[in-house]
Order: C-alpha cells, then sequence, then structure tokens
C-alpha cells in the first residue's frame, strides 16, 4: 500500500508577491479582470499574461488553468500559474476553497513541492476565506491509487504551501492552521473510504480508528461481538450474523479539560464496511462501490481527530457502529424479527436496510454514554440520491433549530446539504403487524421514512440525520475532486463542535 496522503505545511505570508519563494505562484483571475493590481506580475513573465488574456486563450473561466514562466530575476518563484476564479460577486468560500484544490492538484501534477496562492479579493482577509484556501491546498494532497506500482503515480507531493495575502493580520494564522487540520482531516476519512472491503474489516477499521486517535487527545473504547451482545445490541449483531467477519463498535470520546457541565455532543456514524445488500442481495452492478457504506462511520472518526486537533470546548462522544452484511447461512432473512438495545422489536422485511439498524443500536448508545445532541451520518438510502442528486446531502431532525445549526455548520465546510420533512404521519408506513416496526417503509418517502426509523431510537433529543449516499462518492474527477470518496461530513461535524457557543442554551 503507497501513502495516499500527506500533511501540509501551510503558511501565511504578507510579503510582496516577487519576494514569496515558491516553484509556482498561483494566481486567481476572474472573468472581467483587469489585473491592475498586479500590473507588475505581468511585466514579470515578459507581459505573456496580457498576451494570453488579449487572445482568449485564457479568461478567468472557473477552473481555468494558464502556466508561464517568470523571466524577471527579480522575483523568487519560477512560474505563475492563473486559475480560474468565474464571475467575482460569486466567490464565496466554496469557490475559494474549490479554486485552492484546483491550484494544489495543478501543482502537484508539475512536481512542484513548494507553492503559493494569491488571496486578491478584500474578503479573502477575513478567516473563513484563509481557511478555506488552507482546506482547498491540503485536500490536494491526496492520492486514491493506494495499491497501484509507484511508477504508476506520477505526481509529487505538496511539502509548503503559502497563502499570499499582503495587508492580512498575524492573528489570521490561526484560521489558516484550522483550515488545514480540517483538509488533513477530510483526507483520513477519503482514504478509509477508497479502501477495499477485503481489507478494510471491520476490526480493521477499529484498529485504524485507534491509530489516528492516538496523541489527539481522544479516548477509544472497542466493543467487540461479545460486549456488544452483553449489551443487547441484537439490531447491529443482526446485520452482523450473515458474515465471517464479527462487528464492532468504536467509542472516541474528546474530554477537554476543566470544562463546565453542558451539553454532550453525540456523533454516529454508519459503519458498513460491505454491503451486499445481505440475503436481499443487491444486483452485481456497481456493487464493488459498497465498500463506501461506512463512509459515515469514516467522517465521525476523522471529525473526531479534528475536533480533538482543534480542542472543540465541547464534550464529544463518536459511536461507530460496523459491521459487514453479508448473505452467509447464518444471515438474517426477510420477515425475522430483532430486538435493539433500545427493546422495540423490528420486523426485517428487506435486508438491505441494514444500515438503519446499525445505526438504531448506535444512537441508542451514544444516548446511553450521556450524549445530550444527536448527529448521524450515513450513505442510508438510494432515495435520497433520487431526491436530491449527487452534490446535496439531506437532513431529516427536529427540532428545527438544530437542524438549522447543523445546516449552518454544513454550509460553512462546503458540504451542501438540505433540510427534509419529517412529519409524525410517514411512521405509518413503516407500522408492523407483528412488531413495533418494519425496517423499511417502502420506495414511497423512501429517504424520509427510514430517517424516522432511526428517530425512533433518538428519544426526545435534538437529533439530526445526514444522508451522504449521493454526496459520499464521486463517480467522475472534476477539476477540484478525484473520482473516489470526497470526506463528506468531517467538516460539517467538526464546524458543529467549534461552534457550540451558538447552541448550548437553546431550547
Amino acid at each position: 500500500m503507497q501513502t495516499v496522503h500527506r500533511p501540509l505545511n501551510v503558511g501565511l505570508s504578507t510579503a510582496p508577491l516577487s519576494e514569496t519563494p515558491a516553484d509556482i505562484l498561483f494566481l486567481p483571475v476572474f472573468e472581467e479582470d483587469d489585473l491592475a493590481d498586479v500590473a507588475d506580475l505581468d511585466a514579470a513573465t515578459g507581459g505573456e499574461i496580457g498576451r494570453a488574456r488579449a487572445r482568449g486563450e485564457f479568461t478567468g473561466r472557473l477552473y481555468d488553468l494558464f502556466v508561464t514562466p517568470v523571466v524577471s530575476n527579480a522575483w523568487k518563484v519560477g512560474r505563475v500559474a492563473l486559475v480560474g476564479g468565474g464571475p467575482r460577486d460569486q466567490c464565496g468560500a466554496e469557490v475559494i476553497r474549490r479554486v485552492a484544490t484546483v491550484a494544489g492538484l495543478a501543482a502537484r501534477q508539475r512536481r512542484a513541492a513548494r507553492a503559493a496562492l494569491v488571496a486578491r479579493n478584500p474578503g479573502d482577509l477575513a478567516p473563513a476565506a484563509l481557511q478555506a484556501m488552507a482546506e482547498g491546498l491540503t485536500l490536494a494532497n491526496f492520492e486514491g491509487g493506494a495499491y497501484k506500482a509507484p511508477g504508476d503515480r506520477p505526481h509529487t507531493w505538496l511539502e509548503t504551501a503559502l497563502l499570499v495575502a499582503p495587508g492580512a493580520s498575524a492573528g489570521l494564522a490561526a484560521a489558516v492552521d484550522r483550515g488545514r487540520v480540517l483538509g488533513e482531516s477530510s483526507n483520513v476519512a477519503r482514504a478509509l473510504v477508497n479502501e477495499p472491503g477485503n481489507l478494510l474489516t471491520p476490526c480493521v477499521l477499529a484498529e485504524r480508528a485507534a491509530a489516528v486517535a492516538a496523541g489527539t487527545g481522544l479516548s477509544v473504547d472497542v466493543l467487540d461481538e461479545q460486549r456488544i451482545e452483553q449489551l443487547s445490541m441484537m439490531l447491529l449483531m443482526g446485520v452482523a450474523r450473515g458474515s465471517r467477519e464479527p462487528p464492532r463498535v468504536i467509542v472516541l470520546r474528546h474530554e477537554p479539560k476543566g470544562l463546565d457541565p453542558g451539553p454532550v455532543l453525540g456523533l454516529v456514524g454508519k459503519g458498513i464496511t460491505f454491503d451486499s445488500g445481505g440475503i436481499s442481495i443487491k444486483p452485481a452492478e456497481h456493487m464493488d462501490q459498497m465498500k463506501d457504506d461506512m463512509s459515515g462511520g469514516a467522517a465521525v472518526i476523522a471529525a473526531m481527530t479534528a475536533i480533538a486537533r482543534l480542542n472543540a470546548p465541547v464534550r464529544v462522544i463518536g459511536v461507530i457502529p460496523a459491521a459487514e452484511n453479508m448473505p452467509g447461512g447464518r444471515a438474517v432473512k426477510p420477515g425475522d424479527v430483532l430486538r435493539g438495545a433500545a427493546g422495540k422489536t423490528v420486523e426485517v422485511k428487506n435486508t438491505d436496510a441494514e444500515g438503519r439498524l446499525a445505526l438504531a443500536d448506535g444512537v441508542w448508545y451514544a444516548r446511553q454514554l450521556g450524549a445530550t445532541h444527536l448527529v448521524d451520518v450515513a450513505t442510508l438510502t438510494g432515495a435520497c440520491v433520487v431526491a436530491l442528486g449527487k452534490t446535496t446531502s439531506g437532513l431529516f431532525g427536529t427540532p428545527d433549530w438544530w437542524v438549522g445549526q447543523v445546516q449552518h455548520a454544513s454550509e460553512l465546510a462546503g458540504d451542501r446539504s438540505w433540510p427534509m420533512p419529517v412529519f409524525a404521519d410517514y411512521r405509518e408506513q413503516f407500522r408492523s403487524e407483528i412488531a413495533d416496526m418494519t425496517n423499511t417503509g417502502g420506495r414511497s418517502a423512501g429517504a424520509i421514512t427510514a430517517a424516522l426509523f432511526i428517530k425512533e431510537f433518538a428519544g426526545d433529543l435534538p437529533w439530526v440525520h445526514m444522508d451522504i449516499a449521493g454526496t459520499a462518492w464521486a463517480d467522475e474527477a472534476r477539476p477540484y475532486q478525484p473520482k473516489g470518496a470526497t470526506g463528506v461530513g468531517v467538516r460539517t461535524m467538526a464546524e458543529l463542535a467549534m461552534a457550540v457557543g451558538a447552541w448550548r442554551d437553546m431550547k
């Protein structure tokens, strides 16, 4: 296995562009941009920037690139790259983050170990903008081909990156560091999700979680199958019955010293390391992608490391119920009835609706550990993909103010999400004749009924379910995102924890 991501040393420079020590300097250029503020840069390239603009070779269209050498000996940088920023008035934090990732990937493709990115908009000196730049550059230091031969991976790693922001205050360095941590944590999740199911079993996921948490201050507890049974988590055990791989429940705790009593944020992530569908087996086409069914669990693991490294001022518990869903001889069958740790019985109508079973016991356990506010994250339903496509995660929850807090965190994080209804009458769809409920409400409103199933185990606590079935995996490469795992949800959960002051006293 090859290294798939590396930490990036991201710094903040207030020096003039000509004094920036880098192999390549990236300049965001907008549509209809006169470049008046960087006129000396055109002269340093022998006028090549102006000529490229005049002949229409580079227009500033979003994510376009134009690279040219610097010919002036007075400059410390050898090459300049113009990167399209699109319309200037539409350049918010998400565009900034993506432009930074495009820049970082372009630097790696050109074997530049030292890159610099210029902050040009007045708003770029805001903490959120500099954080987004640092996140984007760090996200670029990721390579998906973990099992390719070294010769098949031609890109180099970025070692250092400078955010060139003349006029920035030294106090903004904290925002840059926060962005670096969030970017690195997102890469941790992407690496886990990309792992093949034969190598990342529930037990291995637990080992990897412990390794990632080492040195962060997080405490780690891993429940084996005996402890899971002792706690009567038979919904999770039911999911795992068809596999030779035993289940695990991974528990990570962030408990800052000296913190007054207050809320406890509970994060629960679906950790199905491979989902065949069980007896209700999935079609063969695209089943290979079902290694990503632990994306929610990976997001919680990575978010917990970010929360610890940033020392978020709130107690946080991360719970990842992990299992394989396989059609073995002991597998749960359609029509079977399982009893969860909360005491509720579930008639299994479809064994491919297994994620909600695992999450139900996971949410219950987070409550037992003292969580007062809940967020669960899961690649839960194809119905959510039908409703919102591949660019937007679904948010389901109560009360409305808690959903609003999670949505705001997702906006800050660049994890686009949209609230969905959770009206009580949808519950009628998973009514059972012989048990407390069924595990599926059928095709109609499938994402909503799946969320409401989990709500049954959240009690009266503020609760949000984030369905990332459409957003956890990129089917096609984009300029800012290679094909594969996206790391969605990591930054949302970290931002939510960091913003505890906004919601800790809300009712």
